[in-house]
């Protein structure tokens, strides 16, 4: 007998015939969409180094090969991986670009004091198997909003990511250009100085002056810092253009002063999230009546610990073998939610929260402080 529909409509024998065959489908869909989605976004990758580069006397770049995957999952220029290293993990941006999976590279810049960067850099040689996430990340370029016309100011390491753009628009010929200010404390310390230097020369849409902190006798460039004198000198008026910005904490409130006395608006200027901030106790909302280095109680379930209340919540879970799931170790990612049940915590104006957070008391661990003794749950 005819279905009622057959004649109702065009195309109603065809759309019949569509749910026939899907009525008959036994594959596991579930699975295939799981596989798909694992391709583009693994949650972990095995990645060995293939080769180690010294770029300077304090930087290394790792190039990672997958032991899993004939080609790594696909990036935007930008974005980065999270390295799990010594009971802890920390974000790196991908230089390499992103027209080239079979590997990843990853430079890391040696930090005083810093943990991860200085193990990596210390002990780490060919051959040694890294865990990391698949890329992530919203520091990237989007033509849509941002434009074909770009400023990126860098400093430090904070060059890997405009290193991966640079690399890509110099590649794909692409129709874009982008003027990088870089900034370094020495002309021994240009991470990629070659490379930039060629690479400019040799496509019209790219632009890269150095500026050097403490210039020796022979350097003839820009000197100082990105004030926004040096800025307009080198990048001529800014025009609305949007502008990146990576590099150590510090450079981020003092290039959102220079690039605001230029009158650049605040939404034309992008800043790579770049770590926990230095000193919590500055921000306006932290009590001022609060010891920062007194200890507090931590409680996990049946775990409790002390720790002082200017280390990041992250960390110290991390230090008693307590380690959600993190990424950016930012405050953007939100991977390191957690419910403050009890006590009163400290949630730095780095931290991207939800509208729902606030109301059902969660926060950010990477960005967040003990004030108080405190119970959680991960």
């Amino acid at each position: 007998m005819k279905h009622p529909l057959a004649e109702r409509f065009d195309g109603a024998s065809e759309i019949l015939a569509e749910i026939d065959s899907r009525t008959s489908d036994t594959r596991d869909h579930l699975a295939e969409t799981r596989a798909t989605v694992d391709a583009y976004h693994p949650k972990r990758l095995r990645l060995a180094v293939t080769e180690i580069i010294d770029e300077t006397p304090t930087t290394k770049t790792f190039r990672l090969a997958s032991l899993d995957r004939a080609a790594l999952p696909p990036f935007l220029a930008g974005q980065y991986v999270n390295v799990f290293f010594d009971g802890t993990s920390r974000p790196f941006a991908i230089s390499s670009s992103p027209t080239r999976l079979d590997h990843y590279d990853l430079t890391v810049r040696r930090v005083p004091g810093g943990r991860i960067s200085n193990l990596l850099v210390d002990t780490v040689d060919v051959g040694r198997v890294l865990t990391t996430t698949g890329p992530m990340g919203t520091f990237h370029h989007n033509p849509l909003f941002h434009g074909d016309d770009l400023v990126f100011l860098a400093g430090g390491s904070g060059v890997a990511p405009a290193m991966s753009m640079i690399r890509e628009i110099s590649e794909l010929g692409l129709d874009r250009t982008f003027h990088l200010i870089y900034g370094s404390r020495d002309a021994s310390d240009v991470i990629f100085r070659d490379e930039l230097d060629a690479l400019a020369a040799g496509h019209p849409g790219i632009d890269v002056d150095h500026v050097i902190a403490e210039p020796d006798a022979e350097w003839t460039g820009a000197t100082g810092f990105l004030t926004a004198d040096t800025i307009r000198a080198l990048a001529g008026p800014l025009d609305n253009r949007m502008v990146y910005v990576c590099g150590p904490q510090a450079l981020y409130p003092y290039a959102l002063t220079q690039l605001t006395a230029l009158g650049q608006p605040r939404k034309r200027i992008r800043f790579e999230a770049n770590g926990a901030p230095n000193d919590p106790t500055a921000q306006p909302h932290w009590p001022a009546e609060v010891d920062p280095t007194g200890e507090v109680t931590v409680t996990v379930g049946s775990v409790s610990f002390r720790t002082p209340r200017n280390r990041p919540l992250l960390d110290a879970l991390e230090d008693n073998n307590l380690r959600p799931e993190a990424a950016c170790r930012s405050g953007e990612c939100s991977l390191c939610r957690v419910r403050v049940v009890k006590g009163r915590v400290h949630t730095a104006e780095e931290a991207e929260l939800r509208l729902s957070d606030a109301q059902f008391d969660y926060t950010h661990s990477c960005v967040a402080y003990p004030i108080s003794d405190v119970e959680l749950d991960l």
